[in-house]
């Protein structure tokens, strides 16, 4: 019986957005309790992350990045942006999101088996100079340059089925031809990128807009005849999964019609393109249909090849 490593802890809930901010600490309580409650728990290998160092967060992001939210965090926090807090801990919290993402890498290339990280803040939105969107670090984009430097990788490729574009992961990954981007999303919606003309340095970006409305069969539409073919002629050796579950038809920020067992069909064919898959959270905002969703994708992990 298959069993799923999955990189979390009770530090993520450090990261003090305030009590009216979306992306608030009881996203992760809520997802924990119904993984521990859920029938196949026993199943379920809970890791503790380390921390990413600075050294390796600057392999994407500028310095004065890196400086900026280690010196919010020691001035007792702020906001980046209207969107975008830190708090006293938030700097030290980051580095363990980042490095969790790490970890999911070496468990999935250990294993050849997919890896579930369950980190906060979340990181897609997170470009070169400037954290955004909620985001400080670019979780992701982050893993898919380790897979490469680390591991000795020459193909990695990043799905990010997030409702909003992962613009931070699109500009990292985006003059690197060893990696893949691949992103659908709400369009128009925040932040306003991942237009079907962005394509890469080398073609190795896919971005495929939806409107708003849109339920399991245009997303479906979408995998069968653009992603899925795009990424077997990838033939990527490790898929990175930006699992944001904010296209749920209950989620407060966005008007998508999904459902959890919809995200647990994606998952299926992620693992059928490949066992080496890293699903990492990104968003979901309403806490019922984020624990549904997360478990979806959990069974299909746990499901039988």
């Amino acid at each position: 019986m298959n069993t799923l490593p999955v990189i979390y802890t009770e530090r993520f809930l450090e990261h003090d957005t305030g009590p009216w901010h979306p992306e608030r600490p009881e996203r992760l309580v809520a997802v924990v309790e119904h993984l521990r409650a859920a029938p196949f728990s026993s199943r379920l290998i809970w890791r503790e992350p380390r921390a990413a160092s600075p050294e390796q967060l600057g392999w994407i992001h500028d310095a004065s990045l890196i400086k900026t939210v280690e010196a919010a965090s020691k001035k007792g926090g702020g906001a980046l942006d209207p969107d975008t807090i830190v708090s006293p801990l938030s700097f030290d919290v980051a580095l363990l999101a980042a490095g969790g993402w790490l970890d999911g890498v070496d468990a999935v290339l250990s294993n050849n088996e997919p890896a579930w990280v369950l980190a906060r803040p979340p990181g897609h939105h997170a470009e070169r100079d400037r954290a955004m969107g909620f985001c400080l670090f670019s979780n992701a984009a982050l893993a898919a340059h380790y897979a490469l430097r680390v591991h000795h990788l020459e193909r990695v490729a990043v799905l990010d089925w997030d409702v909003h574009h992962g613009n931070g992961t699109q500009q990292l990954c985006w003059s690197e031809p060893r990696l893949a981007y691949v992103s659908l999303h709400q369009s128009p919606q925040y932040p306003g990128t991942g237009h079907t003309g962005e394509t890469g340095g080398s073609g190795n970006v896919l971005n495929v807009p939806l409107p708003a409305g849109s339920d399991r069969s245009t997303y479906q539409r979408a995998f069968t005849k653009q992603i899925w073919p795009f990424l077997e002629r990838f033939e990527a050796q490790l898929l990175i999964v930006s699992a944001g579950f904010d296209a749920h038809s209950a989620d407060p920020l966005a008007e998508m019609c999904l459902q959890a067992s919809d995200y647990g069909e994606f998952a299926r064919q992620c693992l059928n393109y490949t066992r080496r898959v890293l699903f990492g959270l990104e968003g979901g905002y309403d806490l019922d249909a984020l624990a549904a969703s997360v478990l979806a994708v959990t069974e299909a992990c746990l499901q039988p090849i």
